[in-house]
C-alpha cells in the first residue's frame, strides 16, 4: 500500500460538525482518509460506544462509515461534491468491537456523466471482508459545489 494522508478541507470551519469525519465531534466517529491508487482508505477502531449486539459493531454505524468513505471517493477522485442517492448494504459477517482496528475502502466502478456508482467494502482486524456496499452518486458540478455546499479540494499530503 502506498497511502498518502488526505487532508479535511473543513477542520477549522465553524460550521463543520459532520457525525462521520469531523475531528472536533465529541460523539463522532473522527474518521481520517488516505488515498491507495484508485482507492480511498480510512482505517477506525470501534468502541463500545458504537456496539450493538455483544461486542458487535452496529450495523447502522457500519452503513454510516461506508457511506462517508464513498462521499470521500467523490470529492477526492472527481474532484466535487455529491450525496448518495442510494446505497446497497450486504453484511456478510459480524464485526467485533474487541477484534481492533477496521479497514475501509471504495473506489468508483462507473461514471455516467453525474451518476457515480462505487464500491466500498469494510475489513475486520483479520482482513476479512465483513460488510459490502455498492453506492450510486449524484455528483455536482464544481461550480455549484463550490457555490452552494462550500466544496473545497481534498488534498493529500505534500500536494501543492
Amino acid at each position: 500500500m502506498d497511502l498518502k494522508r488526505i487532508i479535511n478541507p473543513w477542520v477549522g470551519e465553524a460550521a463543520y460538525n459532520c457525525f462521520a469525519c469531523c475531528p472536533d465531534n465529541p460523539i463522532g466517529l473522527k474518521m481520517t482518509f488516505a488515498e491507495d491508487g484508485d482507492y480511498i482508505v480510512s482505517k477506525w477502531t470501534p468502541t463500545n460506544d458504537y456496539m450493538s449486539w455483544i461486542d458487535t459493531l452496529h450495523g447502522g454505524i457500519q452503513a454510516v462509515l461506508l457511506d462517508e468513505i464513498c462521499g470521500w471517493v467523490v470529492s477526492r477522485k472527481l474532484k466535487t461534491a455529491g450525496v448518495t442517492s442510494k446505497m446497497e448494504t450486504r453484511y456478510k459477517h459480524p464485526v467485533s468491537i474487541s477484534g481492533g482496528e477496521i479497514t475501509l475502502r471504495a473506489k468508483i466502478r462507473e461514471q455516467r456523466r453525474n451518476i457515480i456508482i462505487i464500491d466500498a467494502e469494510l475489513l475486520d482486524g483479520n482482513g476479512v471482508v465483513c460488510t459490502e456496499a455498492v453506492s450510486t452518486f449524484f455528483a455536482f458540478s464544481r461550480e455549484k459545489a463550490e457555490k452552494d455546499m462550500l466544496f473545497r479540494d481534498f488534498k493529500v499530503e505534500g500536494e501543492e
